[in-house]
């Protein structure tokens, strides 16, 4: 279950999605996994970029992540977390091994709860609902995170569903 705070933010979700994007941005939804460890968040939007549909995977760390390959996105401060690093979740190893537990039908998306206070108040429910599509794939499967919304990939798939449209985001490609 993925923590929700009642929180100012800064820069907002929005900010960091437009300077990810290089501009205005329209939220269709959003998504989260729970990172079995509880150390990292791990929040997916869909976006419409002028006539282009977009998927945007952001990480939430409480300290730098010390990995040479990692891309740090922004940084922001959370007024009950604190200093927050924000990362490009496609290439964070956390974010990339829910995807993959996800694809292969071992990890659910994460119900939101939500928090007032230091106490648990509701309930949300996500605004993008995954579905798995079973497909056959080889050992040496790659986990492919789909940016630009579309492409239909070949094999185990998941399926990201909103008000107005679906997607495959991710799944599992063979030869990467």
């Amino acid at each position: 279950m993925a923590i929700v705070h009642s929180a100012t933010i800064r820069p907002t979700k929005p900010e960091l999605l437009e300077a990810e994007l290089g501009g205005p941005v329209e939220t269709l939804g959003s998504y989260r996994f729970d990172d079995p460890a509880g150390e990292v968040g791990v929040e997916a939007f869909v976006v419409r970029r002028g006539e282009r549909l977009r998927h945007v995977v952001l990480t939430y760390r409480g300290a730098p992540l010390d990995d040479a390959g990692a891309r740090l996105v922004s940084t922001m401060e959370h007024s009950v977390l604190g200093p927050r690093w924000v990362y490009d979740g496609t290439i964070d190893p956390v974010a990339v091994a829910c995807f993959r537990r996800a694809v292969l039908g071992g990890q659910e998306q994460a119900l939101l709860e939500l928090w007032e206070d230091g106490r648990p108040v509701g309930t949300r429910e996500p605004s993008v609902r995954l579905s798995v599509r079973a497909g056959a794939s080889s050992g040496g499967s790659a986990l492919r995170i789909v940016r630009d919304l579309g492409e239909d990939l070949r094999g185990p798939a998941l399926v990201a569903h909103w008000t107005g449209g679906d997607a495959v985001v991710a799944g599992l490609v063979d030869g990467m």
